[in-house]
């Protein structure tokens, strides 16, 4: 099958490059996750009983489970924008000291938000587990789909902290070159001549000098004083 020019030419762009990357996937997923997560929560999470026109939380009642998986759906759904963002913008980073500790912030980043979701959907499910049936006539789908993709972000966060892991693993400095920001300068070593060098080097032998048989004697380094000479009378 053969492919316009021009759609190879887009499938070949940076942009598309991007996207096809695992990171900028992994980000894509987590955020629609997180997504779910608190816009699930914050539509149908707060519902009032049959005797009551007050909201409450359909996670038994317990406003603050429904407020934590709002709030940090939210900010994770932030998270995965601002690392979108960063990531787009990684390849013009000349700095190797800022682009380390961008991945190094990112790999925290990602254990952090998995320990986050760990204890979240604990939690969500305890409260979840104890609420009492029939009580409130909408918002258990929600809670369901709620509790569901925080499980899911688990997993593909820790995911994400396995892809910066790599980052950071593939990223370290070359051994015996450093280099100076501040200054311009790359100070690298100097390489040891190879074998199809042209530089001769010293062999050993019975026939051949080596560096200390080859030094000159003391008598022969040794400037001598000049000599006075007598001239005969006339």
């Amino acid at each position: 099958m053969h492919i316009p020019e021009s759609l190879q030419d887009l499938a070949d762009s940076e942009a598309v490059q991007f996207l096809k990357r695992p990171k900028t996937i992994t980000r894509i997923i987590a955020g629609v996750f997180s997504l779910i997560v608190f816009s699930s929560l914050l539509t149908d999470g707060y519902q009032n009983k049959t005797e009551s026109s007050k909201l409450h939380c359909v996670l038994n009642s317990n406003n603050v489970a429904c407020s934590f998986a709002v709030g940090a759906g939210l900010l994770a759904f932030l998270s995965c924008l601002t690392f979108l963002a960063l990531d787009a913008h990684e390849s013009h980073i000349g700095n190797t000291r800022f682009k380390t500790a961008f991945q190094l912030l990112d790999f925290i980043l990602a254990v952090l938000w998995t320990g986050i979701w760990f204890v979240g959907f604990c939690f969500l499910a305890n409260q979840w587990q104890h609420s009492l049936p029939k009580v409130f006539l909408l918002g258990s789908s929600s809670a369901k789909a709620a509790i569901a993709f925080v499980f899911f972000s688990i997993l593909i966060w820790m995911f994400q902290a396995y892809l910066a892991l790599q980052d950071l693993r593939n990223d370290t400095p070359v051994p015996y070159k450093r280099s100076l920001d501040e200054g311009g300068m790359v100070l690298t070593t100097l390489s040891l001549p190879s074998a199809a060098s042209p530089v001769n080097t010293p062999t050993t032998g019975p026939n051949s000098l080596s560096y200390a048989s080859s030094a000159l004697s003391p008598s022969l380094t040794t400037p001598k004083a000049p000599r006075l000479a007598m001239m005969p009378d006339n």
